[in-house]
């Protein structure tokens, strides 16, 4: 999949789809730092992509970087106020889950 999504991007079928795809993809194969990249362009492109919130703080939590702790909640906090905005029950859930975990895992000092 990751291989034929990359072939779209090569040919200048870039959007916001096909990156969240991307993004996805590479974090199926654990390529945290590729889907980070991804995903950050899919909400460049489409500020109101709740889902490609949601999966960008999980990749930037994941991919060990010195500040990634920081980027997540940042990524999801924006994605959390997207969903809410379109109403996104499902997205407002999972994001919420996520920021209770990241906040528990700092011993509430998030």
């Amino acid at each position: 999949m990751r291989e034929g999504l990359e072939k779209l991007l090569a040919k200048g079928q870039d959007s916001a789809v096909l990156r969240f795809g991307l993004g996805q993809a590479c974090l199926k194969e654990e390529d945290y730092a590729a889907a980070a990249l991804h995903l950050a362009q899919a909400v460049k492109q489409n500020p109101q992509y709740s889902a490609a919130w949601k999966l960008l703080g999980k990749a930037q939590l994941e991919s060990g970087a010195a500040d990634a702790r920081t980027q997540a909640q940042a990524s999801w906090q924006q994605g959390l106020q997207v969903a809410e905005q379109h109403g996104d029950t499902q997205t407002v859930k999972e994001i919420t889950v996520f920021l209770k975990r990241l906040h528990k895992a700092a011993g509430g000092a998030a």
